[in-house]
């Protein structure tokens, strides 16, 4: 998996990633399910605002793919703050770097 540039530059600016909008959608620009504001800070990540459809839970699969996003952003820290049952829940993930495999194969 390739990782993703924090930053871009152009001329004698350097463009920073420092908010993401994560919308949970089949296709962009489609009515979407979930939603979450994630903000970047040094190598760890908050993800508040995270609101879901009432018949349309966030998952298992969901926290996968939010740690994945963490990976790719070389992230080692995520904070979840989200509202269930009337409630603020905060959980912290220690974010696994990913295992980089070879393409590459000896044989004799």
């Amino acid at each position: 998996m390739n990782d993703m540039q924090r930053y871009i530059k152009i001329d004698d600016w350097f463009f920073e990633i420092k908010t993401v909008r994560a919308l949970r959608s089949k296709n962009y620009g489609d009515k979407y399910s979930a939603i979450a504001n994630i903000n970047c800070n040094g190598d760890a990540i908050y993800v508040d605002g995270l609101m879901t459809a009432e018949d349309n839970p966030y998952t298992f699969q969901d926290f996968q793919t939010f740690k994945k996003f963490c990976s790719k952003m070389g992230v080692k820290t995520a904070h979840f703050d989200r509202f269930k049952n009337d409630e603020l829940r905060s959980q912290s993930v220690i974010i696994q770097p990913e295992k980089r495999q070879s393409i590459l194969q000896l044989v004799k």
